[in-house]
Protein backbone atom coordinates (compact mmCIF):
# COMPACT_ATOMS: atom_id res chain seq x y z
CA UNK A 1 0.00 0.00 0.00
CA UNK A 2 1.16 3.50 -0.81
CA UNK A 3 1.83 5.31 2.44
CA UNK A 4 -0.19 8.30 1.26
CA UNK A 5 -3.45 6.40 0.83
CA UNK A 6 -6.10 7.65 3.21
CA UNK A 7 -9.85 8.09 2.82
CA UNK A 8 -9.90 7.57 -0.94
CA UNK A 9 -8.85 3.93 -0.59
CA UNK A 10 -11.75 3.07 1.67
CA UNK A 11 -14.16 5.02 -0.49
CA UNK A 12 -13.57 3.07 -3.69
CA UNK A 13 -15.98 0.35 -4.74
CA UNK A 14 -19.60 0.24 -3.63
CA UNK A 15 -21.34 3.59 -3.48
CA UNK A 16 -22.90 2.85 -0.09
CA UNK A 17 -19.42 2.09 1.33
CA UNK A 18 -18.18 5.61 0.76
CA UNK A 19 -15.29 7.17 2.64
CA UNK A 20 -15.59 9.18 5.81
CA UNK A 21 -15.31 12.90 5.14
CA UNK A 22 -12.09 14.22 6.72
CA UNK A 23 -13.90 16.71 8.93
CA UNK A 24 -16.65 14.39 10.11
CA UNK A 25 -14.88 12.99 13.21
CA UNK A 26 -13.14 16.14 14.42
CA UNK A 27 -13.43 16.43 18.18
CA UNK A 28 -14.53 12.79 18.59
CA UNK A 29 -12.71 10.28 20.77
CA UNK A 30 -12.71 6.74 19.40
CA UNK A 31 -11.42 3.57 21.05
CA UNK A 32 -10.54 0.67 18.74
CA UNK A 33 -9.43 -2.79 19.82
CA UNK A 34 -7.29 -4.91 17.52
CA UNK A 35 -6.11 -1.88 15.54
CA UNK A 36 -2.59 -3.03 14.66
CA UNK A 37 -3.61 -5.26 11.74
CA UNK A 38 -6.35 -6.05 9.27
CA UNK A 39 -9.64 -4.18 9.26
CA UNK A 40 -8.88 -2.63 12.65
CA UNK A 41 -5.84 -0.93 11.16
CA UNK A 42 -7.86 0.34 8.18
CA UNK A 43 -10.57 1.60 10.54
CA UNK A 44 -7.98 3.42 12.63
CA UNK A 45 -6.44 5.01 9.54
CA UNK A 46 -9.73 6.31 8.18
CA UNK A 47 -10.99 7.67 11.48
CA UNK A 48 -7.63 9.32 12.16
CA UNK A 49 -7.78 10.91 8.70
CA UNK A 50 -11.27 12.10 9.59
CA UNK A 51 -9.92 13.96 12.60
CA UNK A 52 -10.71 11.56 15.44
CA UNK A 53 -8.68 11.32 18.64
CA UNK A 54 -7.80 7.62 18.73
CA UNK A 55 -7.29 5.29 21.68
CA UNK A 56 -5.80 2.06 20.36
CA UNK A 57 -5.88 -1.05 22.53
CA UNK A 58 -3.19 -3.55 21.54
CA UNK A 59 -1.43 -6.53 23.12
CA UNK A 60 1.94 -6.00 21.47
CA UNK A 61 3.64 -2.70 22.33
CA UNK A 62 6.04 -2.80 19.38
CA UNK A 63 3.21 -3.29 16.88
CA UNK A 64 1.21 -0.58 18.62
CA UNK A 65 4.09 1.90 18.38
CA UNK A 66 4.62 0.99 14.72
CA UNK A 67 0.92 1.53 14.05
CA UNK A 68 0.97 4.93 15.74
CA UNK A 69 3.99 6.00 13.68
CA UNK A 70 2.33 4.73 10.50
CA UNK A 71 -0.89 6.60 11.28
CA UNK A 72 1.06 9.80 11.79
CA UNK A 73 2.84 9.27 8.48
CA UNK A 74 -0.24 8.49 6.35
CA UNK A 75 -2.76 10.84 8.00
CA UNK A 76 -0.70 13.49 9.76
CA UNK A 77 -2.53 12.74 12.99
CA UNK A 78 -0.67 13.29 16.24
CA UNK A 79 -3.74 12.40 18.31
CA UNK A 80 -3.21 8.67 18.84
CA UNK A 81 -2.94 7.20 22.32
CA UNK A 82 -1.88 3.63 23.08
CA UNK A 83 -3.33 1.31 25.71
CA UNK A 84 -1.33 -1.90 26.03
CA UNK A 85 -3.47 -4.80 27.21
CA UNK A 86 -4.05 -8.47 26.45
CA UNK A 87 -7.85 -8.54 26.24
CA UNK A 88 -8.03 -12.27 26.86
CA UNK A 89 -7.22 -11.37 30.49
CA UNK A 90 -10.12 -9.96 32.52
CA UNK A 91 -7.70 -8.01 34.72
CA UNK A 92 -6.13 -6.39 31.66
CA UNK A 93 -9.56 -5.56 30.21
CA UNK A 94 -10.28 -3.73 33.47
CA UNK A 95 -6.94 -1.94 33.24
CA UNK A 96 -7.65 -0.92 29.63
CA UNK A 97 -11.08 0.42 30.62
CA UNK A 98 -9.57 2.39 33.48
CA UNK A 99 -6.95 3.93 31.21
CA UNK A 100 -9.52 4.75 28.53
CA UNK A 101 -11.82 6.29 31.10
CA UNK A 102 -9.06 8.64 32.21
CA UNK A 103 -9.27 10.40 28.83
CA UNK A 104 -12.80 11.55 29.65
CA UNK A 105 -15.75 11.28 27.29
CA UNK A 106 -15.81 8.48 24.71
CA UNK A 107 -17.80 8.97 21.52
CA UNK A 108 -17.23 5.66 19.75
CA UNK A 109 -16.12 2.22 20.91
CA UNK A 110 -15.17 -0.24 18.15
CA UNK A 111 -14.97 -3.81 19.49
CA UNK A 112 -12.87 -5.23 16.67
CA UNK A 113 -10.44 -7.71 18.22
CA UNK A 114 -11.10 -11.39 17.60
CA UNK A 115 -9.38 -14.67 16.80
CA UNK A 116 -9.86 -18.36 16.10
CA UNK A 117 -7.91 -21.07 17.93
CA UNK A 118 -7.32 -24.46 16.31
CA UNK A 119 -6.78 -26.21 19.63
CA UNK A 120 -8.64 -25.58 22.85
CA UNK A 121 -6.65 -23.10 24.91
CA UNK A 122 -7.48 -21.41 28.19
CA UNK A 123 -6.87 -17.80 29.13
CA UNK A 124 -5.00 -16.72 32.25
CA UNK A 125 -8.42 -16.78 33.96
CA UNK A 126 -9.00 -20.43 33.00
CA UNK A 127 -11.62 -19.55 30.39
CA UNK A 128 -11.65 -21.04 26.88
CA UNK A 129 -9.75 -18.53 24.77
CA UNK A 130 -12.23 -18.00 21.93
CA UNK A 131 -15.05 -17.18 24.33
CA UNK A 132 -12.77 -15.08 26.53
CA UNK A 133 -11.31 -12.92 23.76
CA UNK A 134 -14.17 -12.72 21.25
CA UNK A 135 -17.07 -12.29 23.66
CA UNK A 136 -16.17 -11.66 27.29
CA UNK A 137 -13.58 -9.00 26.42
CA UNK A 138 -15.99 -6.72 24.49
CA UNK A 139 -18.75 -7.45 27.01
CA UNK A 140 -16.63 -6.36 29.97
CA UNK A 141 -14.86 -3.49 28.21
CA UNK A 142 -18.13 -1.99 26.98
CA UNK A 143 -19.82 -2.34 30.35
CA UNK A 144 -16.93 -0.71 32.19
CA UNK A 145 -16.86 2.18 29.70
CA UNK A 146 -20.59 2.94 29.96
CA UNK A 147 -19.99 6.17 31.93
CA UNK A 148 -17.41 7.44 29.43
CA UNK A 149 -19.85 6.64 26.62
CA UNK A 150 -22.64 8.44 28.47
CA UNK A 151 -20.43 11.53 28.79
CA UNK A 152 -19.67 11.32 25.08
CA UNK A 153 -23.30 11.02 24.02
CA UNK A 154 -24.66 10.69 21.50
CA UNK A 155 -22.19 7.82 21.35
CA UNK A 156 -21.84 4.50 19.56
CA UNK A 157 -20.74 0.94 20.28
CA UNK A 158 -19.74 -0.95 17.14
CA UNK A 159 -19.02 -4.67 17.46
CA UNK A 160 -17.48 -6.78 14.71
CA UNK A 161 -19.38 -10.05 14.42
CA UNK A 162 -19.40 -12.37 11.41
CA UNK A 163 -21.73 -14.31 9.14
CA UNK A 164 -20.21 -17.35 10.87
CA UNK A 165 -23.03 -16.76 13.38
CA UNK A 166 -25.54 -18.00 10.76
CA UNK A 167 -24.54 -21.63 11.32
CA UNK A 168 -23.99 -21.31 15.06
CA UNK A 169 -25.92 -22.05 18.22
CA UNK A 170 -25.22 -21.20 21.84
CA UNK A 171 -24.22 -24.39 23.65
CA UNK A 172 -25.18 -23.13 27.10
CA UNK A 173 -24.45 -26.55 28.60
CA UNK A 174 -20.83 -26.40 27.41
CA UNK A 175 -19.99 -22.81 26.40
CA UNK A 176 -16.26 -23.39 26.79
CA UNK A 177 -16.04 -26.62 24.82
CA UNK A 178 -14.84 -28.67 27.77
CA UNK A 179 -16.57 -31.83 26.58
CA UNK A 180 -15.97 -31.30 22.87
CA UNK A 181 -14.01 -28.54 21.21
CA UNK A 182 -14.16 -27.67 17.51
CA UNK A 183 -12.44 -24.49 16.37
CA UNK A 184 -15.03 -23.31 13.86
CA UNK A 185 -17.95 -24.14 16.15
CA UNK A 186 -16.33 -22.19 18.98
CA UNK A 187 -15.66 -19.25 16.67
CA UNK A 188 -19.21 -19.26 15.28
CA UNK A 189 -20.64 -19.39 18.77
CA UNK A 190 -18.52 -16.40 19.81
CA UNK A 191 -19.75 -14.40 16.81
CA UNK A 192 -23.35 -15.31 17.68
CA UNK A 193 -22.57 -14.14 21.22
CA UNK A 194 -21.44 -10.79 19.75
CA UNK A 195 -24.89 -10.34 18.26
CA UNK A 196 -26.82 -11.45 21.33
CA UNK A 197 -24.71 -9.04 23.37
CA UNK A 198 -25.19 -6.14 20.94
CA UNK A 199 -28.96 -6.59 20.80
CA UNK A 200 -29.32 -6.89 24.56
CA UNK A 201 -26.99 -3.93 25.07
CA UNK A 202 -29.12 -1.83 22.73
CA UNK A 203 -32.21 -2.64 24.79
CA UNK A 204 -30.52 -1.87 28.09
CA UNK A 205 -29.11 1.41 26.79
CA UNK A 206 -32.37 2.61 25.27
CA UNK A 207 -32.82 6.32 25.96
CA UNK A 208 -29.25 6.75 27.22
CA UNK A 209 -27.86 8.39 24.08
CA UNK A 210 -25.61 5.41 23.29
CA UNK A 211 -26.38 3.10 20.37
CA UNK A 212 -25.12 -0.45 19.83
CA UNK A 213 -24.81 -2.18 16.47
CA UNK A 214 -22.94 -5.16 15.05
CA UNK A 215 -21.58 -6.02 11.62
CA UNK A 216 -20.16 -8.64 9.31
CA UNK A 217 -17.02 -7.28 7.57
CA UNK A 218 -16.94 -9.95 4.88
CA UNK A 219 -14.45 -12.76 4.53
CA UNK A 220 -11.31 -10.66 4.64
CA UNK A 221 -7.85 -11.37 3.27
CA UNK A 222 -5.91 -10.67 6.45
CA UNK A 223 -3.72 -12.47 8.96
CA UNK A 224 -6.83 -13.81 10.69
CA UNK A 225 -6.40 -17.48 11.60
CA UNK A 226 -2.87 -17.70 10.26
CA UNK A 227 -1.19 -17.79 13.67
CA UNK A 228 -2.54 -21.31 14.03
CA UNK A 229 -0.46 -24.15 12.69
CA UNK A 230 -1.23 -27.06 10.44
CA UNK A 231 -4.53 -27.51 8.64
CA UNK A 232 -6.26 -24.35 9.81
CA UNK A 233 -3.44 -22.09 8.63
CA UNK A 234 -3.34 -23.77 5.22
CA UNK A 235 -7.15 -23.76 4.89
CA UNK A 236 -7.38 -20.06 5.73
CA UNK A 237 -4.64 -19.17 3.27
CA UNK A 238 -6.29 -21.09 0.43
CA UNK A 239 -9.78 -19.77 1.20
CA UNK A 240 -8.55 -16.18 1.32
CA UNK A 241 -6.81 -16.51 -2.03
CA UNK A 242 -9.97 -17.92 -3.60
CA UNK A 243 -12.66 -15.62 -2.28
CA UNK A 244 -11.67 -13.02 0.28
CA UNK A 245 -12.21 -9.26 0.09
CA UNK A 246 -9.41 -6.82 0.82
CA UNK A 247 -8.90 -5.29 4.26
CA UNK A 248 -9.89 -1.98 2.65
CA UNK A 249 -13.32 -3.32 1.76
CA UNK A 250 -13.59 -5.26 5.00
CA UNK A 251 -13.13 -2.13 7.09
CA UNK A 252 -15.82 -0.06 5.40
CA UNK A 253 -18.80 -1.10 7.48
CA UNK A 254 -16.94 -0.49 10.75
CA UNK A 255 -15.99 2.98 9.50
CA UNK A 256 -19.57 3.62 8.35
CA UNK A 257 -21.13 2.62 11.69
CA UNK A 258 -18.55 4.59 13.65
CA UNK A 259 -18.99 7.82 11.73
CA UNK A 260 -21.93 8.12 9.35
CA UNK A 261 -24.73 10.55 10.15
CA UNK A 262 -27.08 8.12 8.41
CA UNK A 263 -26.96 5.74 11.39
CA UNK A 264 -27.15 8.37 14.12
CA UNK A 265 -29.74 7.02 16.56
CA UNK A 266 -29.95 3.61 14.86
CA UNK A 267 -29.46 0.83 17.42
CA UNK A 268 -29.81 -2.91 17.87
CA UNK A 269 -29.13 -3.69 14.20
CA UNK A 270 -26.83 -5.90 12.12
CA UNK A 271 -25.05 -4.50 9.07
CA UNK A 272 -23.37 -6.06 6.04
CA UNK A 273 -21.72 -3.89 3.35
CA UNK A 274 -23.00 -0.76 5.13
CA UNK A 275 -26.60 -1.95 4.89
CA UNK A 276 -28.90 -3.30 7.57
CA UNK A 277 -29.62 -7.01 7.26
CA UNK A 278 -31.46 -9.66 9.23
CA UNK A 279 -29.29 -11.88 11.37
CA UNK A 280 -30.15 -15.46 12.24
CA UNK A 281 -33.36 -16.28 14.15
CA UNK A 282 -31.23 -17.68 16.98
CA UNK A 283 -29.49 -14.31 17.38
CA UNK A 284 -32.85 -12.62 17.96
CA UNK A 285 -33.97 -14.90 20.79
CA UNK A 286 -34.69 -12.70 23.81
CA UNK A 287 -34.21 -15.50 26.33
CA UNK A 288 -30.76 -16.31 24.91
CA UNK A 289 -29.81 -12.63 25.13
CA UNK A 290 -30.82 -12.45 28.77
CA UNK A 291 -29.20 -15.77 29.67
CA UNK A 292 -25.90 -14.93 27.99
CA UNK A 293 -25.83 -11.52 29.67
CA UNK A 294 -26.28 -13.03 33.12
CA UNK A 295 -23.65 -15.72 32.49
CA UNK A 296 -21.24 -13.07 31.21
CA UNK A 297 -21.79 -10.95 34.32
CA UNK A 298 -20.84 -13.87 36.52
CA UNK A 299 -17.85 -14.93 34.43
CA UNK A 300 -16.41 -11.40 34.35
CA UNK A 301 -17.04 -10.73 38.04
CA UNK A 302 -19.50 -7.89 37.50
CA UNK A 303 -22.11 -9.46 39.77
CA UNK A 304 -19.51 -10.03 42.47
CA UNK A 305 -18.63 -6.35 42.14
CA UNK A 306 -22.08 -5.39 43.32
CA UNK A 307 -24.24 -6.05 40.26
CA UNK A 308 -22.75 -2.97 38.59
CA UNK A 309 -24.09 -3.85 35.15
CA UNK A 310 -27.65 -4.37 36.37
CA UNK A 311 -27.72 -1.16 38.36
CA UNK A 312 -26.52 0.99 35.44
CA UNK A 313 -27.65 -0.73 32.28
CA UNK A 314 -31.09 -2.08 33.16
Amino acid sequence: MDGKETSEAAGSGREDARAVKPESMTGKTVLITGATAGIGRVTARELAAAGAHLLLVARNRQKAEETRAWLKEVTGSKSVELIIADLSSLAQVRSAAEQAGSFGALNVLVNNVGAIFQRRTESVDGIEMTFALNHLAPFLLTTLLREALRRGGPSRVVTVSSDAHLRATMNFDDLEGRRRYRAWAAYGQSKLANLLFSYELAKRLEGSGTTANALHPGFVASEFGKKNGGFLRVAMSIAQRLGAVSVEEGGRTSIYLASSKEVQGVTGKYFVECREQKSSPVSEDAESMRRLWEISERMTGLVADGAVAERVLV
